[in-house]
């Protein structure tokens, strides 16, 4: 596990359902001093032309998962044309992740070991969860929100009816799961500023847990 190469730096796994809110949490603890690695950014990167990523999802998909680059270079992934395939088919799904999972899990242990000593290390994961990476980390931050609520944004958000936005919601883990490995929630039902002013308390608990006196996965107290 990563933690146990690096323990001069506090780990943290940020999760949550999809629209959750994990990018602006991400960013303000950005903000605030963490070091930041996305998940999200990690598999474009790892799906670039000319990666072995993208010949791999070309050659399981084929090339109608490809569209020309806007600035005339090599063909890129078309990710609405690869989204409506793997959000209806769960094998698909599982295929796609068989291929973008381990080279992101790699590229993320690379950034890691590359954290300045003391640093607090935030790796957001949208799939941690699923994936069963929690005890990859000392702290595992869960950003959560009501059912309807998540269903509205992500349709408001993504452009998406009701019947495609519930698709991608349930093809991610249950509220209950994600919960159940949290050992901090952050609500975010509210306003932008009270998401703000939350993910600042964290942060103030966060940073006071340096190591080597940080908690070994449990909740972090005020």
């Amino acid at each position: 596990m990563v933690n146990q190469e690096r323990p001069d730096l506090l780990l943290v796994g940020l999760t949550g359902g999809i629209a959750s809110g994990k990018s602006a949490v991400a960013d303000r603890l950005a903000e605030l001093g963490a070091v930041v690695i996305d998940a999200d950014v990690l598999a474009r990167e790892v799906v670039e032309p000319g990666t072995p990523g993208l010949d791999a999802i070309v050659e399981r998909f084929g090339p109608g998962v490809l569209r020309p680059a806007a600035d005339g270079g090599p063909p890129e992934l078309d990710r609405p044309a690869l989204g409506a395939i793997v959000f209806a088919d769960p094998d698909a799904r599982r295929d796609l992740e068989a291929i973008v999972h381990p080279a992101v899990r790699a590229r993320a242990v690379e950034l890691s070991r590359a954290a300045p000593s003391g640093s607090v290390v935030v790796q957001v994961i949208p799939l941690l969860v699923e994936t069963g990476q929690a005890d990859a980390f000392d702290l595992v931050v869960v950003v959560d929100l009501d059912p309807e609520t998540q269903l509205d944004r992500l349709m408001a958000r993504n452009g998406l009816t009701r019947e495609q936005a519930l698709a991608r919601i349930n093809a991610q883990a249950g509220r209950a799961q994600r919960l159940a490995a949290a050992d901090e929630v952050i609500d975010n039902n509210g306003t932008p500023a009270e998401l703000r002013n939350t993910t600042d308390a964290l942060w103030r608990r966060l940073s006071a847990a340096s190591p080597p006196q940080r908690p070994s996965h449990g909740t972090l107290r005020p």
